[in-house]
Parts: C-alpha cells; sequence; structure tokens
C-alpha cells in the first residue's frame, strides 16, 4: 500500500489542571494534567500530563508533554499519542509535536506525523500533517 500524506487542520480548546508544583533557585518545576478538545479535520479529545519549568527570566521556560487523542480524524476512528517539546527563549517559542510510532489504534493504525500549533488573537489552532502506513 502507497502512503500518502495529508494535512488536518482545525481549532482546538485547552485546559490545564495544576497537579503539583514547587521552586527552586528560581526555577519553578510544575507538573500539570491537560485536556483538549479539538475540532475541524480532527473531532477528539485530548488528555495528558504536561511538565514545566519556569526560569526568573521573563518569558523563558521549557515543557514536555504525553498526549493520547482519541476520535476521527477525516473520517478514520481511533486514537494516537503525541509528544511535545516546547522551549521559549525570552520569548521565542521552539515548540515540536509528533505522533509517537506505533501508537495508532483502530483506523489511525500505523499513522506518523507532526502537529503545527498556532496562537492567534486568542484562538488555538493546529495544522497536523500526517501519512497512514499499513501495519504489518
Amino acid at each position: 500500500m502507497t502512503r500518502h500524506s495529508m494535512t488536518a487542520r482545525g481549532t482546538f480548546e485547552v485546559s490545564m489542571t495544576p497537579q503539583a508544583s514547587n521552586t527552586h533557585d528560581g526555577v519553578t518545576e510544575s507538573r500539570l494534567g491537560l485536556e483538549k478538545r479539538y475540532h475541524g479535520h480532527l473531532d477528539a479529545s485530548g488528555a495528558g500530563t504536561m511538565l514545566s519549568a519556569s526560569t526568573a527570566t521573563p518569558g523563558s521556560a521549557g515543557y514536555v508533554a504525553m498526549e493520547r487523542v482519541s476520535g476521527t480524524l477525516h473520517g478514520r476512528s481511533g486514537s494516537f499519542v503525541l509528544q511535545h517539546h516546547g522551549l521559549m527563549e525570552r520569548g521565542t517559542p521552539h515548540l515540536a509535536i509528533a505522533i509517537v510510532p506505533d501508537s495508532g489504534t483502530g483506523e489511525l493504525s500505523g499513522i506518523s506525523g507532526q502537529c503545527h500549533i498556532i496562537v492567534a488573537n486568542g484562538t488555538h489552532s493546529y495544522e497536523l500533517h500526517y501519512s497512514l502506513n499499513p501495519t504489518p
């Protein structure tokens, strides 16, 4: 079967629930619960855990997160896991979000790709660039 690249676009809402936090030497480390609701080509819910560190320098921080996304993507039902890696260096963001290999289930089995997040005028949008490969 041939690999076919697609792009899904839409908006999402996100809520984060603080679970634990502590500060040492000006660095605040936090653990947060993550809940998302995706709209558009991806009609799904996301849930996961985020770990973050904020420094004493304004605009400098980092986070990692694992998020399980369940729903439909271009009409295909299933789930997959996103791995987030974000850095903010004095206000300049660097964000990488990838689909964890072999995490797809159901009709999304064999999914791979990357996700880009856009925040403009208070609205969160996504572009999910993905391929579906047959699983062995």
